[in-house]
């Protein structure tokens, strides 16, 4: 393998498309996946490891972290970097389709999804699919910006865990797919923040809980909800 040679703008947004889907502590030569895009790029896992923590080093929200990821990053790394932020779902998709044909593969068959229920639904099979798949998409890239772990209460058993949207998937229409759009939530604070019982705010992370809840004197609600007021999120992105 030749792990001298420059990168291309193609392998840059191959290494960015997985830097979007593990979190920032699963970055190095021995996890799979990076393994994996190694043997596709014909680049050791080391080298693969090392371009994603490059990307690390562009990352505001491992910034508010205190992450610095590694000080090397080229023009061009930035320039995918800012590809991807000024134009996310499209650039996103296309890094998909890049992937699976790499991969000779579709872009639904790259991912363990269940479709078998949408296999007989006629000629919205095609948007069905795209739907789940992105669902599938972001649900990944939240959950590993937050490390898998519910931002509120720091419960980290991911079958209860849930990708919220910030902004509404309906009024985010060239945005969706971005991570920097989502909260990783339990299922019953994600709830919540759905009808505007709790509410996280865009610039601290600082956690606010609505009057109406604060109204209430049950324990539950004390346990759950009032305990939270002020403060900031455990695993801000």
């Amino acid at each position: 393998m030749n792990s001298g040679r420059l990168w291309t703008r193609d392998e840059l947004i191959l290494a960015f498309n997985l830097y979007t889907k593990i979190e920032f502590g699963k970055m190095h030569s021995r996890n799979p996946e990076i393994i994996q895009l190694a043997k596709i790029l014909n680049r050791t896992p080391g080298s693969i490891a090392f371009k994603l923590v490059n990307f690390a080093s562009l990352d505001p929200g491992l910034k508010k972290r205190g992450i610095k990821g590694a000080s090397h990053s080229s023009s061009l790394d930035k320039e995918v970097w800012n590809q991807f932020y000024e134009n996310w779902d499209t650039t996103f998709e296309k890094s998909e389709e890049l992937l699976a044909k790499v991969k000779h593969v579709s872009v639904a068959d790259m991912y363990d999804i269940d479709l078998t229920d949408i296999q007989q639904k006629g000629i919205n099979k095609k948007r069905l699919v795209n739907t789940r798949v992105n669902q599938y998409r972001f649900r990944r890239m939240v959950l590993a910006n937050f490390q898998d772990t519910c931002c509120i209460t720091g419960l980290q058993q991911t079958d209860l865990l849930i990708a919220s949207h910030i902004t509404l998937w309906s009024k985010y229409e060239n945005n969706r797919l971005n991570p920097a759009n989502g909260l990783c939530l339990n299922a019953l604070h994600d709830k919540a923040f759905e009808s505007g019982l709790i509410t996280v705010s865009a610039e601290d992370y600082t956690i606010k809980i609505s009057s109406l809840l604060k109204k209430r004197k049950e324990t539950e609600v004390e346990n759950y909800f009032l305990k939270y007021e002020g403060k900031k999120n455990i695993t801000s992105p």
